[in-house]
């Protein structure tokens, strides 16, 4: 078993592929921002018990409640994978255009910020780990 399969890897590295693929959807909504009748859209957010789940073995990371006050998996709203869905929008343009260009500019340093964290704590974690090899 290589090291970057560990379950907390797995998930930073999905994480990752996820931050990717909104950043193109991002780029796409910034790119029509003058085509008539388009509406932007957005990646569902991720949701961790689900990510954890899919195709992990059965001592894999999971999330546990060992306190009453812990949140459960059921209070996260999030939908699951990377689906795209158009955003609403209470503006748009009298030709039907509903992108916003500084929502999405801001979505993207969001994004951007995001993206780096997960690549920062990945480097990191590979870090430790290679130290605690040595």
């Amino acid at each position: 078993m290589a090291l970057t399969d560990l379950p907390m890897f797995q998930a930073l590295r999905q994480k990752m592929q996820w931050h990717q693929q909104r950043q193109g959807v991002l780029a796409e909504n910034v790119a029509n921002a003058d085509t008539p009748g388009y509406r932007s859209k957005d990646l569902r957010d991720l949701n961790f018990p689900e990510m954890v789940d899919a195709g992990q073995a059965a001592d894999a990371l999971r999330p546990v409640a060992t306190s009453a006050g812990h949140i459960t998996s059921g209070g996260i709203n999030a939908g699951a994978g990377s689906k795209v869905h158009k955003t609403s929008s209470f503006e748009s343009t009298p030709d039907g255009n509903s992108v916003v260009l500084e929502e999405q500019m801001m979505k993207i340093a969001e994004n951007q910020i995001d993206y780096q964290t997960a690549t920062s704590l990945y480097t990191r974690s590979l870090g430790m780990l290679k130290t605690a090899l040595r």
